[in-house]
């Protein structure tokens, strides 16, 4: 795409005879379509265009199903919250002094049984 912007805009400094590019040839006015076309054949016969293509719908998958994981409340970046919370917690109640090991609640307090 840059090749193609370079073509055009060196293609309406020769039109409208803007500065040096009044002189110049049209070879080399016309020279960045060429290699413009030369790019797109080789990205097309290598499969490059393609894999890039494959590579952003996958990603679109995964974020759509982050998106929807976290509208359920099962966000990857919410258990690593979680799990962040309870070892600064931890580290608070064994930095703190007046906190003896059997005052600490259980490491599953607050939670319900699943078989209830």
């Amino acid at each position: 795409m840059p090749l193609v912007i370079v073509g055009t805009l060196l293609l309406l400094a020769k039109v409208f005879e803007f500065g040096p590019f009044a002189n110049w040839s049209w070879w080399i006015v016309l020279a960045p379509f060429a290699m413009a076309v030369l790019w797109w054949q080789f990205a097309d016969t290598t499969g490059w265009t393609q894999r890039r293509a494959m590579e952003k719908m996958e990603q679109r998958k995964v974020d759509r199903r982050e998106k929807a994981m976290e509208s359920l409340g099962l966000s990857r970046r919410r258990e690593r919250q979680a799990t962040k919370a309870t070892q600064e917690k931890a580290r608070n109640i064994s930095a703190d002094p007046t906190m003896q090991a059997d005052t600490a609640p259980p490491s599953d307090f607050g939670r319900q049984d699943p078989r209830l």
